[in-house]
């Protein structure tokens, strides 16, 4: 491999620490919102009513790719993410669900 130019060495870093940052942030809001959903999945438990929502889910969807569109970000790699978050919150909406039977 070439020797990088040290400009272009500073840059690469400058940005890395961004993305790292940003990733950081990224686990920490995750980790909010499963707080969030855990509450609401004992609450689900507690009212006898289904871990998931399918028509609320679809409500979430179409505004994250609103959203998504407004921001400039791929609205379908959107709703991948928010599937897959979606999916694991159910998961533990049904762990909930069973543990409190």
């Amino acid at each position: 491999m070439s020797e990088i130019d040290e400009s272009v060495r500073a840059e690469l870093t400058r940005l890395r620490e961004s993305i790292d940052n940003i990733d950081a942030a990224v686990v920490h809001m995750l980790a909010e919102r499963f707080k969030c959903t855990q509450q609401l999945g004992v609450l689900k438990a507690q009212h006898q009513l289904p871990p998931a929502d399918p028509a609320r889910e679809a409500r979430q969807i179409a505004r994250l790719r609103e959203l998504a569109e407004s921001a400039k970000l791929d609205p379908a790699f959107a709703e991948k993410l928010l599937n897959f978050i979606i999916a694991e919150v159910i998961r533990h909406h049904e762990t909930i669900a069973d543990e409190s039977r």
